[in-house]
């Protein structure tokens, strides 16, 4: 079986070659870019891709505006590099279709076990219960087979982590869920992020959701609970 090919964009040569080696020690066959056209150009050229590490600080185009428009197009998982410690900047990468969040400094082997887990989780799902049927909650029908979303009628693009966020609320519709409980089932390995992280991928399912966003109920001081009329 081929390797996982994995795009590393820094503009950084250090940074990316310091990742690089991690990842091919792995077994990964590792592309480079240094700035978000680069980035573009890269995937395009590969649609076979595996997973994207963005940098966000780049020149020509940055991280999150590379991930725009790699967002208009694919759902390939996607886990962006800040040498920024703000809230916003986390927040900022979430909205924009990021996976994952992780700040610099990092541990590389840290990173590498998210690669791992976001790659078997994307492969996984993709692979699991072929011929299940779709969920259905209300007006949403949620197929992991063919991992589309529609509701009301329309289709609905979300991220990776927004679409299994989603199946993980259908699946326990009516259960009052804590936030911890979410990260754990849905973020599940050794994640360094906190309730905000949910709390931004709820709200982004919300409104891309339209009307059926209303299914996903605020439990304040706990978590949320989806609840959808049969």
């Amino acid at each position: 079986m081929a390797a996982n090919k994995i795009l590393i964009a820094d503009d950084e040569s250090r940074m990316r070659k310091l990742i690089k080696d991690y990842l091919k020690r792995d077994g990964f066959e590792v592309l480079e870019a240094a700035d978000g056209m680069e980035a573009l150009a890269q995937f395009e050229l590969n649609p076979d891709i595996s997973l994207i590490i963005l940098d966000v600080m780049m020149p020509k185009l940055d991280g999150y505006g590379a991930l725009k428009k790699i967002r208009e197009s694919s759902q390939v998982p996607v886990i962006v590099l800040t040498a920024k410690s703000e809230e916003e900047d986390a927040l900022e990468g979430f909205t924009a279709g990021a996976d994952e969040f992780v700040s610099k400094p990092f541990s590389p082997k840290v990173l590498v076990a998210r690669v791992k887990a976001l790659i078997n989780r994307d492969t996984g799902e993709r692979s699991r219960d072929t011929g299940s049927k779709p969920l259905v909650a209300g007006g949403i029908v949620l197929d992991e087979n063919a991992h589309t979303v529609t509701a009301n009628g329309k289709k609905v693009v979300l991220s990776v982590k927004e679409f299994e966020l989603l199946a993980y609320f259908i699946r326990n519709k009516g259960i009052a869920l804590s936030r911890e409980k979410i990260l754990n089932s849905v973020w599940d390995y050794d994640y360094f992020g906190d309730a905000r992280t949910i709390d931004t991928h709820v709200k982004k399912l919300r409104s891309k959701l339209g009307e059926c966003g209303s299914y996903i109920h605020t439990i304040w001081g706990m978590g949320y609970k989806f609840e959808a009329e049969e």
